[in-house]
């Protein structure tokens, strides 16, 4: 069992790097991509522990990639080092978020809410300040009953608290990942909001700009969804990796080492799709 797909408290994830691992190490995972939203920080760490753990550490990252009207994530797995291209681009990634983050404030101040930013930050424990953190402050200041009321209520795409989050282009962020050794991936494609006869078209032009897989398998699909996109990476020449996109007690439904339909994410996706790659490019 492998997981190609996760987050820790780096980003929006409830689990510390060290922890994401050893918590992985203990449901039978023997190879993990951390792949933290737009940061680099728990790698280390994460690295360290899987050493210990003795499993395989693949080191990642999501990247927000500028899309409407869906959203765009584009993982790079296997990174080998922090290239200047690819820290630059995090700074500014984290400067936008910071940007959203204060409007996002100030919209619940003027709805009534006293929300103070570094109570906000609290919840975020060092890493990267999000959404979900926004939503654990609205259910202690007891706007909302629980995380997925303040989305449904306030958070979500078109909801008084939503700002748009600032993304950059897909050519930039393919670079930036080839530049630092890595795979560039599409993460779950069907966040994208296309239709299934625009899709074809979409991923062949990411492909024609340096995408060179396509993560079919995802919680957030059905399974008969994921064999589709299976098929279409098979069909234009993408390697095809799976993941469970976990991030602990901010999505309980997401179970490490899983992925849709509660399937077991296997060895394959990463000895017979990754792995050829990341040895190609080193």
């Amino acid at each position: 069992m492998i997981d190609l797909h996760t987050h820790s408290r780096a980003s929006d994830g409830s689990y510390t790097p060290a922890d994401l691992v050893v918590h992985a190490a203990s449901q039978g995972v023997t190879a993990l991509a951390l792949t933290d939203h737009d940061t680099l920080a728990g790698l280390s760490e994460a690295e360290a522990a899987a050493r210990t753990a003795g499993i395989r550490f693949i080191p990642g990252i999501e990247l927000d990639i500028e899309w409407k009207p869906g959203e765009c994530h584009l993982l790079g797995l296997g990174l080998r080092d922090n290239h200047p291209e690819l820290l630059d681009l995090v700074e500014r990634l984290r400067a936008d978020r910071e940007e959203r983050n204060q409007g996002m404030i100030e919209k619940m101040r003027a709805d009534g809410i006293a929300a103070d930013i570094e109570d906000i930050r609290a919840l975020a424990g060092g890493g990267t300040l999000g959404r979900p953190h926004f939503a654990q402050y609205l259910v202690q200041r007891k706007a909302a009953k629980n995380i997925q009321q303040a989305f449904d209520r306030y958070l979500a795409n078109g909801r008084p608290y939503y700002l748009e989050k600032k993304g950059v282009p897909m050519s930039v962020g393919v670079s930036a990942i080839r530049a630092s050794g890595g795979v560039p991936i599409l993460a779950h494609p069907l966040s994208l909001y296309a239709s299934w006869g625009a899709l074809p078209g979409i991923i062949a032009n990411f492909k024609e700009l340096g995408v060179a897989g396509l993560e079919a398998w995802h919680p957030g699909a059905r399974v008969v969804d994921c064999e589709r996109l299976e098929a279409l990476a098979r069909t234009l020449n993408l390697c095809v990796t799976a993941g469970s996109d976990f991030h602990g007690a901010a999505r309980p439904d997401r179970k490490i080492g899983k992925t849709a339909g509660r399937r077991t994410i296997e060895d394959r996706f990463f000895h017979d799709e990754l792995a050829p790659l990341l040895d190609r490019s080193e």
